[in-house]
């Protein structure tokens, strides 16, 4: 098993190959990529979706106003944006926005694959249906919402996207809800010891 120091030269190694990446034409748009950031050896990764303007600005993720909101809600359920590790499914920002289009996901998708792998939280939350999508094709985030299943050995927590709700305030409560559901969760399956979470992971039905 790797150790904190080796994951996070492994993630910075990886980040460089990020930076210099032209897989996709989003490459000929971005002011920076925007890889992740948070510990190397984080419990829990928040996946989002794909850079806004202020993230392709400063390079890091969440940093406009549904990261502000993300970081209240972490705050609301006793979690710090350092405690987690925090990324998105595309690295680079769309142009005026727009949703990522499925090559540009099936482009980045490796390098998603490679920091969850080296990472290995114990939850993966999805914010949005794009990232729920990486892990439970077709599932629709309006039905599974606030639920979770275990998916190749990860506990996957499904949320709405924090933007989704900024301007509708009962998507807004629904969404802080949900994040309370998460930390019963996460009390529960980050207490539990090493040997109970490496078992062979059951797929729990969330409909």
């Amino acid at each position: 098993m790797r150790n904190k120091s080796e994951k996070a030269r492994l993630l910075e190694e990886l980040y460089e190959e990020i930076r210099r990446c032209e897989d996709c034409e989003l490459a000929r748009y971005r002011t920076n990529v925007v890889p992740g950031e948070g510990p190397p050896d984080a419990r829990v990764m928040f996946i989002g979706e794909a850079p806004g303007y202020h993230e392709d600005r400063q390079g890091r993720p969440f940093v406009g106003a549904a990261g502000q909101f993300l970081t209240r809600l972490l705050a609301s359920i006793g979690l710090r944006r350092e405690d987690v590790y925090i990324c998105n499914v595309i690295k680079c920002r769309p142009p005026q926005n727009r949703d990522p289009l499925p090559k540009e996901i099936r482009a980045c998708a490796k390098w998603l694959d490679r920091q969850i792998e080296i990472i290995k939280p114990k939850v993966i939350v999805t914010l949005g249906r794009y990232s729920l999508n990486k892990f439970l094709p077709g599932a629709s985030i309006s039905k599974v919402h606030g639920t979770h299943a275990e998916v190749g050995g990860f506990t996957i927590f499904a949320l709405h996207h924090p933007a989704a709700a900024l301007h509708r305030q009962e998507l807004r409560e629904v969404i802080e809800a949900d994040f309370r559901k998460l930390k019963e969760l996460l009390d529960r399956v980050l207490a539990e010891p090493e040997e109970i979470l490496s078992e062979p992971p059951r797929q729990l039905s969330l409909f």
